[in-house]
């Protein structure tokens, strides 16, 4: 280590993204070793990797769009300008995404407030799934009432996801105080099951103070939690289902509350 290159933030990006040799890679690691604070934070980063990859897996390969091509929308006709926006935000989300998702993902931190969603998520997807009659306050069956109830308390429109495709139903949801200290209200948390009785929770709030994009995965207490943050609400999906299950899931539901790939607005 004595005649090793100072480490270096490109090599920091590098090690999370596996693009270092293998000698280079085991001196950032050696480096690392005597630094706790800043290997916490390049763990938190892979994490956010892991969760990137399993949110924007299936597309982070393909090529940007043509139409998409910031070079030609600026060579196109005058249009409103509210869709020039929108195409130039898409633009540079699949960008990043093709470019690396350890890029993407650099300058987001998680924030305490975070952390203290996914602890509330996951405990109250420990809490809850063990129920057999108790396990909603309002049954799928009422879905207007529940809907209605559930975006009035939480002040945001949340439409239950649809995740027939994955085998799963909606069993319902509940209402859930906000964490201690909390200034974006209380949570929504919507149940679903599938045909062997396995379930999995979503757990909704509205948007953070900072209003800060964020992602994260992580396991706890042997349940898996997908979390997001963006400018509208937080959610975290629970479970422990195996994982390409888990983040297909995961996907689904992000794909329908935030974004689409096919451009389409929540």
């Amino acid at each position: 280590m004595t005649n090793a290159a100072p480490i270096s933030e490109t090599d920091l990006h590098a090690l999370v993204d596996d693009q270092l040799t293998p000698e280079r890679a085991a001196e950032v690691e050696a480096w690392l070793a005597g630094r706790p604070d800043k290997a916490a934070e390049i763990a938190n980063w892979r994490r956010q990797n892991e969760a990137l990859d399993a949110l924007f897996g299936p597309i982070a390969s393909e090529a940007v769009p043509t139409r998409l091509d910031p070079h030609l929308m600026a060579r196109s006709p005058a249009r409103p300008r509210i869709a020039w926006t929108r195409l130039a935000a898409a633009a540079v989300v699949l960008l990043a995404i093709g470019g690396g998702i350890g890029w993407f993902g650099r300058s987001y931190t998680l924030p305490s407030s975070s952390d203290e969603l996914i602890t509330a998520a996951i405990e109250a997807h420990a809490l809850y799934v063990r129920e057999k009659r108790h396990a909603v306050e309002v049954a799928a069956s009422d879905r207007d009432h529940l809907v209605s109830w559930l975006s009035n308390r939480v002040e945001r429109p949340i439409t239950p996801p649809d995740l027939a495709a994955d085998g799963f139903n909606l069993v319902g949801g509940r209402l859930l105080p906000g964490y201690e200290d909390a200034t974006n209200g209380p949570a929504a948390q919507l149940m679903y099951e599938n045909a062997a009785a396995e379930r999995v929770t979503v757990f909704i709030t509205a948007a953070l103070d900072d209003r800060s994009s964020t992602y994260e995965f992580l396991t706890r207490k042997a349940l898996d939690a997908f979390y997001w943050a963006n400018d509208r609400i937080t959610c975290t999906v629970v479970g422990d289902l195996p994982e390409d299950q888990m983040k297909a899931v995961a996907r689904k539901v992000y794909q329908q509350l935030t974004w689409r790939p096919d451009g389409g607005g929540a």
